[in-house]
């Protein structure tokens, strides 16, 4: 089996390929092969050589957003019958439904990933449950000579598109409509423009927000200029390795939501395994493939890797809870979550969406999100470009 996914340098993917491949009892071995380290080259490197009908592709790790590409395109296979029982159960609803396209499932989610709201207890004793109180807090600080910025994703990139879409499901919207043939853009993304705009012209911005990813954002966090980040679970290891100090006052919380009436709803990320459909072993790709994301494997790489399981029943392991004392949080946030536009457009929609916004400071909220409807419609419709 050749298994073709992102490059780890924890060794947890290498060792469940190995560990997998000694438990078929020789009826199959794993090649773990390194995609790309971006994920723009990793689609690239597999949409090529699917176009090309390649045969050494049995397993891919599909980032979150593919598999609707890839199911459409008919490169990947249904996973139906026994097959689809054990890929589905015991596994998180959220996480799950990105790997389904027209009612079928097309891949195993194989790990996944949420934001939380991170910050210093030393500057805020209770943490804000909104964005309103985000910004408000911030402000009082940024009043007293404190330590003040809101690190969040405000780049011109995927990051941005996930800011957005978060605000928009959390304010009772969605970007497409449930058949995922037309925009279903109105005032719910309006106020998510509306939020994203008021925030970045606020003493909570951090003057490089329209800079600004996950990397730079972390490294804001650990400098001691910023209160807060929004950011993914692997910041709480930097932390305590590059900065123990502020580490002891390093606290975690739900992500803000739009009102004080309901919760956030976080997108989510994550890696789905997906078989082939050019393979020349497709039964045996579907049993390494579960196999791969078993439960050992899942912890594996959550303890090592710092990737948040799928398995429910993982967030109650003792070992998961010593390495991630926010797992109860983490767990929230994804039952909580929600997934972006599962479409084969998707790159056309994210583009559409990244750059209108860009920068945040100078978003027009109406008539973006005008445009916005414009371009995603014509990106369904298959016109524009193509990226």
């Amino acid at each position: 089996m050749n298994w073709y996914n992102f490059p780890d340098d924890s060794g947890a993917l290498a060792g469940a390929a190995k560990d997998c491949g000694a438990a078929s009892g020789g009826r199959y071995r794993i090649s773990y092969n390194k995609l790309p380290r971006t994920a723009d080259g990793q689609r690239q490197q597999l949409v090529r050589r699917l176009a090309a009908k390649d045969s050494g592709l049995d397993i891919m790790g599909l980032d979150v957003t593919w598999p609707a590409e890839f199911a459409e395109a008919k490169w990947i296979l249904p996973w139906t019958g026994a097959n689809r029982q054990r890929a589905v159960e015991g596994t998180l609803a959220v996480p799950l439904q990105t790997a389904i396209w027209k009612n079928t499932l097309y891949a195993v989610p194989y790990n996944t990933n949420t934001q939380l709201l991170w910050y210093r207890n030393d500057l805020v004793p209770t943490p804000p449950t909104t964005w309103a109180g985000l910004v408000s807090m911030a402000r009082d600080l940024a009043k007293r000579g404190k330590p003040h910025y809101v690190e969040i994703q405000g780049a011109q990139y995927e990051g941005l598109t996930v800011w957005f879409n978060t605000l928009v499901e959390s304010a009772g919207g969605s970007i497409l409509n449930r058949a995922a043939t037309a925009p279903s853009l109105g005032p719910p993304a309006v106020a998510a423009a509306t939020i994203m705009r008021e925030f970045a012209r606020s003493p909570a911005a951090d003057p490089s927000l329209s800079n600004q990813m996950e990397d730079q954002n972390r490294l804001a966090m650990e400098s001691g200029t910023a209160a807060f980040e929004i950011n993914y679970p692997f910041v709480y290891p930097s932390m305590k390795a590059n900065n123990p100090k502020l580490f002891k006052s390093f606290r975690w919380a739900a992500y803000p939501g739009v009102d004080a009436n309901r919760p956030a709803r976080p997108t989510i990320g994550g890696i789905d395994l997906a078989v082939g459909a050019y393979s020349h072993h497709p039964a045996l790709a579907f049993e390494a493939a579960l196999c791969l994301r078993n439960s050992k494997h899942q912890i594996s790489a959550a303890v090592t890797g710092g990737l948040p399981p799928t398995l429910r029943a993982l967030y109650s392991d003792k070992k998961l809870q010593q390495s991630y004392p926010f797992a109860d949080a983490v767990l929230k946030a994804l039952e909580n979550g929600s997934v972006r536009p599962r479409t084969p457009a998707y790159q056309n929609v994210s583009i559409a969406i990244s750059h209108t916004l860009s920068p945040p400071s100078g978003i027009q909220p109406r008539a973006d999100i005008d445009t916005i409807s414009g371009q995603i419609r014509d990106a369904l419709q298959s016109k524009g470009l193509i990226p």
